[in-house]
């Protein structure tokens, strides 16, 4: 099961953006432990991870027919972008979206989130462990065919 974490704008900054909203460790290495973490619980996760501060470039990978759901961070475009929301509605594949912050906490724009409707989940305010949280629930909802 292929699975790919897509971050959006500015969270290639993790590790010395905003350190007490996003913490001070890079993404790079969370993955890292991340990917280490779920292959000891199963060997048929293929984790993978794009990050752009580009929307055209996430909805692209969103796009992408290799995998069998995504782990959406969108970032400020979780805000604004109504053609995310479109490309994720457009697909058919599960798409959990992650934040690392509380959004309920923050400035008052921050409480609207585009994509949530279009979402299989969400899993707002547990830092970087949320997209563990997610990656579990992938893992339940994992085909049980023979030779998956």
């Amino acid at each position: 099961m292929k699975i790919l974490i897509i971050n959006g704008p500015n969270l290639n900054l993790l590790g010395t953006r905003e350190t007490d909203i996003y913490g001070n460790r890079t993404f790079e290495d969370y993955f890292s432990q991340l990917k280490d973490k779920f292959t000891e619980k199963t060997s048929d996760l293929e984790l993978f991870y794009f990050q752009s501060n580009v929307e055209g470039e996430l909805i692209n990978e969103l796009q992408k027919k290799e995998y069998f759901g995504f782990i959406l961070n969108a970032g400020g475009y979780t805000h604004t972008s109504v053609s995310i929301r479109d490309c994720i509605a457009g697909i058919e594949k599960p798409v959990v979206e992650v934040h690392i912050s509380n959004l309920a906490k923050r400035e008052e724009f921050r409480h609207n989130s585009l994509i949530t409707g279009v979402c299989s989940g969400s899993i707002i305010g547990f830092g970087l462990n949320g997209y563990d949280l997610a990656l579990d629930w992938f893992l339940s909802q994992r085909p049980t065919k023979v030779g998956y």
